[in-house]
């Protein structure tokens, strides 16, 4: 994390430097107003014969009023720019981040904490640059330029005397600052709470209606929304008694000034010209040090942010090497694994079990087995969305860890069970990622798939957009536009992870057919829980509680009459119970 912001902050150097410049010369040349009106008021003493002195004293003023504009407007627009483009591009790395770490990490963030990095910490590290480029730097010349200014054209000894209770309430700021972090990181604690919990909430919308959990769901929302006003609430309390104490503060730095300049005006120390502009000069203060609080508040706020982040950056990523990618005539999809054994992270539990198995490029794997069996980790495996064990896998005669992810990704296929659509076109969402298809390609596809005539029917056909994750479609359609996908794909190896289960019995085996077609020379692995989608494998094999069980062919295994025995006299009793 580190590294990236001081990357980007880098590549924005002369902005900010620019900004700075800017910004020392707006205070510099806001010393002047109270000067020369301090010195319009000495001149009051007699008009008539200052009256030419007078008016160029008030063109002084207006010349620097000029100034101070011409001043402030790139000050400004910078100010605007610097801290909004650093905020895009640490998002730009941020989802880069997300889309390359490795799935044992990602796995355990939640959706709503995801979005709270995105909008809640990047932002409150934005706000931190902003204030320390624009309130910060200021406070710094205002302090340096302005307390010159004072001791240099008024006095020496009423300037330190005067400022004393400054000095005094930034010693409070710092202690108090510290109530004011705790009481930001309960808020932020409690903000992700809810975020993850709105997210939840809304991804099961339809289970909550169905099972009439509104009020239920109401309720927990009050609660948790109700922790993070009344932490809120103590971050603008802490706030808020660092406000007063600056009032305070200048309260009786402006006591000061009028008791101790008028003695020194009555003494003929310094003119009453001197006493209005000291005064004027410690308006100058009143802006900046109010901002402290802010700043400080800000800096907390953005080192949690930081340190957030800093977990998230720190997650080790996927190793994807583009340039040394194998050539595409060297991967065939001949595909052996040896005593594979496998636990998730956290999980004492093994999921796999001594897994051997071999399958030859133009033959075809059917998986089946009860849930939790191992049947998708195994998929993972090959994705190598897991790390995967030494020697336990290999591709060609290739160990599996010695194939660029690129490489491996690219000639792997893989439909997944969860049957995922983006909130775009069909036509994008059959492509998936693809360019150079053309729409007959995309057309033959959705034809495969068994989907083509269901996508005529609608307004905008293939360029329809759905809703967010399909809703728009059945499943059934859904499951199809993804099937879809594999017709469009070269890949050597082709994984239909429970692709089949929404399909009537007719479309099942009309797409099956075509499903035959596509594989012909290439790896297919079908995992499904249903017996007609892998009975014409090749090779069948029985995964139970991470084992292998049985293996063989359809009529082999039905001859053992064994768990996949069972499965069949299941389904077959069941069909011919729903055909009477």
């Amino acid at each position: 994390m580190k590294k990236i912001l001081s990357k980007i902050i880098k590549k924005y150097w002369f902005a900010i430097l620019m900004q700075i410049i800017f910004i020392g010369l707006n205070i510099y040349f806001l010393t002047y107003p109270p000067k020369i009106i301090g010195n319009i008021v000495d001149l009051l003493y007699n008009v008539e014969e200052n009256r030419n002195a007078i008016m160029m004293q008030i063109w002084y003023l207006l010349g620097i009023c000029v100034v101070l504009l011409a001043v402030r407007m790139p000050w400004r627009w910078l100010t605007g720019y610097t801290p909004r483009s650093i905020e895009r591009d640490l998002k730009d790395k941020l989802f880069e981040q997300f889309m390359r770490i490795k799935m044992t990490s990602l796995q355990n963030i939640k959706n709503g904490e995801l979005m709270s990095y995105f909008v809640k910490d990047i932002s409150e590290i934005r706000q931190f640059i902003y204030r320390l480029l624009s309130y910060g730097t200021r406070f710094v010349f205002t302090v340096i330029i302005a307390t010159y200014a004072m001791m240099s054209g008024v006095n020496v000894k009423l300037t330190l005397v005067t400022l004393c209770p400054i000095i005094v309430t930034i010693f409070l700021i710092i202690k108090i600052k510290e109530y004011v972090e705790s009481s930001f990181r309960k808020s932020q604690k409690y903000f992700t709470e809810l975020s993850e919990y709105v997210q939840e909430s809304t991804d099961a919308i339809r289970t909550t209606k169905a099972y009439t959990g509104e009020m239920n769901q109401l309720k927990e929302f009050i609660r948790k929304n109700r922790k993070l006003r009344e932490a809120n609430n103590a971050v603008d309390v802490h706030s808020t008694l660092l406000s007063t104490c600056l009032n305070i503060c200048f309260g009786l730095c402006y006591g000061i000034s009028l008791l101790y300049g008028s003695k020194l005006v009555l003494e003929g120390t310094i003119t009453t010209g001197d006493f209005v502009a000291f005064n004027g000069y410690i308006g100058l203060f009143v802006g900046p040090v109010t901002w402290l609080p802010g700043i400080i508040s800000r800096y907390k706020r953005a080192k949690l942010s930081y340190q957030r982040l800093d977990n998230v950056f720190s997650l080790e990523r996927e190793k994807i090497n583009v340039k040394t990618e194998d050539k595409e005539d060297d991967f065939k999809g001949n595909i052996e694994i040896k005593d594979l054994s496998f636990n998730y992270p956290e999980n004492i539990e093994m999921v796999l079990n001594h897994i051997n198995l071999k399958i030859n490029k133009g033959e075809t794997l059917g998986i089946i087995g009860t849930i939790g069996s191992g049947k998708t980790t195994l998929m993972n495996l090959l994705l190598r969305l897991y790390p995967v064990p030494n020697g336990k896998i290999q591709i060609d005669g290739k160990d599996i860890n010695d194939i660029p992810l690129l490489t491996l990704r690219k000639h792997i296929c893989y439909i997944t069970q969860d049957n995922f659509l983006f909130s775009t076109s069909l036509k994008e969402n059959i492509k998936l990622f693809k360019e150079g298809i053309e729409d007959e390609q995309i057309k033959e596809s959705t034809k495969n798939a068994m989907i083509y005539d269901d996508i005529e029917k609608m307004q905008n056909g293939i360029e329809t957009i759905i809703g967010e994750r399909g809703v728009d479609l059945s499943g059934g359609q859904k499951q199809r536009v993804v099937i879809s996908r594999a017709f469009l794909n070269k890949s050597k190896v082709v994984i239909f992870d429970d692709t089949f289960s929404a399909l009537d019995n007719r479309t099942e085996q009309m797409v099956l057919n075509n499903v035959k077609k596509l594989v012909k020379d290439k790896t297919c692995i079908i995992i499904s829980n249903r017996i007609s989608d892998i009975r014409d494998a090749d090779q069948i094999i029985v995964l139970d509680g991470g084992n292998i069980i049985e293996s063989g062919t359809h009529e082999s295994l039905l001859k053992e009459q064994g768990r996949y025995y069972n499965f069949y006299k299941e389904q077959t009793a069941k069909s011919q119970m729903a055909l009477n």
